[in-house]
């Protein structure tokens, strides 16, 4: 019987590019990289305008432990840092870098393959990369493998289950570099010292479960666990919940339950770092939605901007309605495709009239439709109506903060309500409040 969890739904998958091989795709002529896409401290530029630069050149370093530098994408010129759009909805500032056509890399001979050295060794090499979580959230990959003491980690679980509708980045991931997965898996456990590796995988995805078995050959330590199709199954806590049963404490993480949770991509991108020197300057994702006139898997350098990258693809229809970073759950929606791929993106999704809903929102039925499929267990709609009167309190203590902005209780809503929106605007008061407390105490 396929794992799950409590809660969820399952809207259509729209994996239209689930057999589609990824592609690369035709360099730029500039990039713009952003010094803020990751969680924590933004980096601090270490080049100048003007400045030379090889691809995996260092040209801005981490600031702080919840960190990590950032890497040319392009060989070429520096030719500004200044404020550019970015995907999260405003201007940040960023690296523009001109392209010199050449595609010269860093030398990376001097590197040696660290996938046994030691765990020190690996975390210093991994943060030197500049390594993120690939699925979405791009937490600092060295920071979560340096649990604090007295949080051991028994079981570490790869996040294959893409349960976004729209994306295969990481499907095709699994399908074309199983190998390569794996031995980053390795090197996460053995880094941590956990004795039991799992690779989730919805069951939408056979193919990639019998690739992963095979490459897998038996071995005892790690297992592939098929998983029940439903969103949102690729979620940290639940993914855990669905795995081992354990589940995490409100305002807690995987840690407090012995388990850490990577995504394939990330493992890969570990793999490389520490096999061939190579930073985190590339990633894959999907070019997808009604609106796309050719989807696909492509392996795109970080900073190109999705302009760029539409256009390579194959264009856009006229009917494009939204275009959206990331699936149509959870993704952002964008204001212009002069934004830039960061380690972030998952996907870019081309939405046409026909896919969204225009419909304006009215009054709650109390249906409790959100209720019976928050996969927090929340009360959605309860919250929702706090935030909006303007009671955040109130709202805080049932559960505001607990929100992962899923957007199941918008999606199953008859009404159309918006919940994610108003939960996001209850959030940054409660945000807003306790830094302005914390500075008084301070």
């Amino acid at each position: 019987m396929a794992k799950t969890f409590k809660g969820g739904v399952h809207p259509p998958e729209a994996k239209v590019t689930a057999e589609l091989a990824i592609s690369g795709i035709e360099l730029p002529e500039r990039v713009i990289i952003p010094l803020s896409q990751h969680t924590g401290a933004p980096s601090v530029p270490i080049v100048k305008v003007g400045e030379k630069v090889l691809v995996g050149t260092k040209i801005a370093e981490a600031d702080g432990f919840i960190s990590v530098p950032v890497h040319a994408s392009v060989s070429g010129e520096v030719k500004a840092i200044s404020d550019y759009p970015h995907p999260l909805g405003r201007a940040m500032p960023a690296i523009e870098i001109e392209s010199d056509g050449k595609n010269e890399w860093i030398d990376l001979s001097d590197w040696h393959d660290l996938t046994d050295a030691s765990p020190d060794r690996i975390r210093q090499a991994v943060r030197g990369a500049g390594i993120v979580g690939l699925g979405g959230a791009a937490f600092p990959t060295h920071v979560k493998l340096s649990p604090p003491e007295g949080k051991s980690i028994d079981t570490v679980i790869l996040n294959g289950a893409e349960c976004e509708p729209y994306l295969t980045a990481d499907h095709r991931l699994m399908l074309e570099h199983p190998d390569e997965i794996l031995e980053g898996l390795r090197v996460i456990m053995r880094v941590l010292g956990a004795r039991r590796g799992c690779i989730g995988i919805e069951r939408n995805k056979p193919d990639a479960i019998q690739k992963m078995n095979e490459a897998l050959g038996g071995e005892n330590a790690i297992e592939v666990l098929d998983l029940k199709v439903k969103y949102p199954q690729g979620a940290e806590k639940q993914l855990i919940k669905a795995i081992t049963g354990r589940e995490v404490p409100c305002g807690g993480l995987p840690m407090d339950v012995g388990c850490l949770v990577q995504n394939v991509g990330t493992a890969y991108a570990i793999y490389e770092a520490l096999k061939f020197g190579k930073p985190l300057v590339e990633r894959v994702l999907t070019v997808s939605g009604c609106a796309a006139k050719r989807s696909g898997n492509f392996l795109v350098r970080i900073g190109t901007t999705f302009a760029h990258v539409v256009d390579k693809a194959g264009g856009m229809t006229e009917d494009c309605a939204k275009v959206i970073m990331g699936g149509p759950m959870m993704g952002i929606a964008q204001h212009t495709l002069g934004v830039p791929v960061v380690k972030g993106t998952s996907g870019i999704v081309l939405l046409s009239e026909a896919e969204i809903s225009l419909e304006e929102p009215g009054p709650c039925l109390r249906c409790g439709a959100c209720v019976d499929h928050c996969p927090m267990r929340l009360v959605p709609n309860e919250i929702a109506r706090l935030v909006e009167k303007g009671h955040v309190k109130a709202a805080e203590s049932y559960g505001l903060m607990d929100c992962m902005e899923c957007g199941v209780c918008a999606y199953v809503c008859p009404s159309k309500i918006n919940h994610v929106h108003l939960i996001k605007v209850g959030k940054s008061e409660v945000i807003a409040r306790r830094k302005k407390e914390s500075k008084k105490e301070g």
